[in-house]
């Protein structure tokens, strides 16, 4: 999809891909805006989150070439078909899948798939991955990217999951080119009682943290 193309400019200014699953339409209608606005440019939409298409597609009308806008948990290739036809413009996976790298490598559409031994984020990044997303990286700590990119310091890392406000800058010296942010970006509480204020400052933190970091 040449309309699609993610842009790794917006991406390097902010690399954060803060993890939307699980909110409804309506609530990711009134947190985009402020995710823009906060300064962050990478958005991912888990393709098992009711209305996932529809959000996806939501949200690259509303923030055409303003922000990169991707679908994550992708697991098969109907779930591959299915985000690219919502329009996203790069796939995250939780797993090695071989056949989903491949997929994306032919069409031009960035791949961040989930690896966790050295063995497998070598094997993601030798079929072409653009980042490695290490997946579950709080357990592994910012001492294992560090370990991993003494032998593999070619290899792209993004960790992903328990990644917060207290250890993204640990995972940034580390020497990790991404990183993948959930709940610990999109706190519960804020969004429950509909704080939006206090959540796009909170969206803030995270901005200055990665480019006090850099």
């Amino acid at each position: 999809m040449s309309e699609s193309l993610f842009s790794w400019d917006l991406f390097n200014r902010v690399p954060v891909i803060g993890i939307i699953r699980n909110l409804s339409m309506e609530e990711v209608v009134q947190i985009l805006p402020l995710y823009y606005e906060a300064g962050l440019t990478t958005i991912e939409i888990t393709m098992n989150t009711a209305g996932a298409e529809e959000m996806i597609g939501h949200a690259r009308d509303l923030f055409k070439w303003k922000l990169n806008v991707g679908a994550g948990t992708v697991c098969t290739k109907n779930d591959l078909e299915k985000a690219l036809d919502a329009g996203a413009q790069f796939i995250v996976t939780p797993i090695m899948r071989k056949k989903i790298i491949r997929a994306c490598v032919k069409k031009e559409i960035p791949i961040f798939p989930g690896a966790f031994t050295p063995s497998e984020i070598y094997e993601a990044w030798s079929e072409g991955a653009s980042m490695v997303k290490v997946f579950p990286a709080a357990t592994l700590g910012a001492d294992y990217i560090k370990d991993v990119k003494a032998p593999l310091g070619q290899v792209k890392l993004m960790p992903t999951g328990g990644i917060d406000l207290e250890n993204i800058e640990s995972f940034k010296k580390a020497g990790a080119e991404g990183f993948g942010v959930g709940s610990p970006l999109f706190k519960k509480n804020l969004i429950r009682d509909k704080d939006w204020n206090g959540l796009k400052e909170h969206f803030k933190k995270f901005v200055e943290k990665v480019s006090v970091a850099g």
